[in-house]
């Protein structure tokens, strides 16, 4: 038997992303977002809407990096996505993050967030709130690589957001091998 709940914006897991941006005075920015994902091979896209100061600032520069929400880094993560960057314009500094300017994008990445994805801005729908950015480059820190040098999400220790319980939750353990344990049924 199942239970129907009508539409609702739910699946499981939904990424914690941070975009980070400059504004026109080159004043860092970010915001947690949990709808999005990639689109395409080189194309991430996010439902932002219009209203956000990120989204102002991704219009103006053309740039913005999608860093991963950690559990290290629950607090700031939640922070930025409650506060606003309109009300409260230096909102990061309450964080304690450290921002370094991309070699790629024209947008900060976030030292603490260890993985970034870096995204030039592709499209923006303001009726749809739809986000479209081309992925440049995805950088990481040497602390999150693994021993051949790939990045480990057991040490990076990306959150999701549950929208059901509104709560954030770590990724479990690995439970089998894509494009490998389904040819056992061929």
């Amino acid at each position: 038997m199942r239970k129907n709940f009508g539409a609702k914006p739910w699946t499981y897991p939904q990424p914690v992303f941070i975009l980070a941006t400059y504004d026109e005075n080159g004043i860092p920015d970010a915001m947690n977002a949990a709808w999005g994902g990639i689109s395409d091979d080189k194309e991430l896209t996010m439902c932002i809407s219009a209203s956000h100061k990120t989204t102002a600032n991704i219009l103006a520069r053309k740039a913005f990096t999608v860093s991963m929400a950690t559990a290290e880094q629950v607090v700031a993560c939640d922070y930025v996505g409650i506060e606003s960057g309109k009300r409260v314009p230096d909102k990061l500094e309450k964080t304690g993050w450290h921002l370094t300017r991309s070699e790629f994008v024209d947008a900060p990445l976030v030292e603490e967030l260890p993985m970034a994805v870096e995204c030039r801005l592709v499209s923006y729908d303001p009726e749809s709130c739809r986000l479209v950015g081309e992925i440049v480059n995805v950088s990481a820190d040497e602390s999150i690589l693994d021993a051949d040098g790939k990045i480990d999400p057991d040490k990076l220790q990306p959150i999701t957001f549950d929208p059901i319980h509104n709560v954030y939750r770590t990724l479990g353990q690995a439970v089998g091998h894509a494009f490998q344990d389904g040819a056992k049924l061929k």
